[in-house]
């Protein structure tokens, strides 16, 4: 049992002969009772703060695992919030690379039947003019017979008797060679239209128009004139 300075200002000694001197002995241990106070007090003291700090050590120790703790959850969170950051990238990603996809396709159909569209309309464009050309070449052939035909019946020396200078012609005679004349230019002009006909079947040609051959004779031409 720890003594206290109340149990040493009580204690009493027996005397012997020739012992201690007993004020010197009171006087020391009343400087024992003192410093045993101070000591006791300082212990106390210490008591106090080794205490106040075991208190401070707990507290900063449920501190430290709380932090801990919220460390962990906060790390968790943020791999949570990262994952789920990342896995909404990648759909972001996909649906825009499939609507990228679909555009570029779209865009690529479109392109495809504009151009489809444009070869079958310069394809029959191409045959519209490839027709044109052939029936301007039969009109035009049709055209050269018919005023070749002309020509020579102007040229012929039927027509130079007519007008010819000399006896009076009756009517009957004049009717008589023009029908001549007029015979021999549709059998000219027939043989020029059978020939563009058959150039015409020739080359495919299904859609030519009518022509009709005009001849000029010279009482047409006087009274146009």
């Amino acid at each position: 049992m720890v003594l206290s300075p109340q149990d040493i200002h009580n204690k009493e000694f027996s005397t012997k002969l020739r012992g201690y001197n007993i004020d010197e002995v009171n006087d020391f241990l009343d400087q024992i009772i003192k410093d045993y106070q101070i000591i006791l007090e300082e212990n106390k003291d210490l008591r106090s703060q080794l205490s106040e700090s075991k208190d401070k050590l707990s507290y900063f120790n449920d501190l430290k695992d709380s932090l801990n703790q919220s460390i962990l959850v906060a790390q968790e969170a943020a791999d949570k919030v990262k994952n789920n950051s990342k896995k909404e990238a990648e759909i972001t990603n996909r649906e825009a690379q499939k609507k990228a996809d679909d555009i570029v396709k779209t865009a690529s159909d479109k392109s495809t039947q504009i151009l489809e569209e444009a070869s079958k309309r310069a394809k029959k464009l191409a045959i519209e003019t490839d027709d044109l050309k052939k029936n301007t070449r039969v009109f035009r052939q049709r055209l050269q017979v018919m005023l070749e035909s002309q020509l020579e019946v102007i040229k012929g020396s039927d027509w130079d008797h007519l007008v010819e200078d000399g006896p009076t012609t009756t009517y009957e005679d004049i009717e008589k060679v023009v029908g001549d004349l007029d015979k021999a230019i549709n059998s000219d002009v027939e043989s020029g239209n059978k020939q563009g006909s058959d150039e015409s079947a020739d080359n495919g040609s299904s859609n030519n128009d009518d022509l009709q051959t005009v001849v000029i004779y010279p009482d047409d031409q006087k009274n146009n004139n």
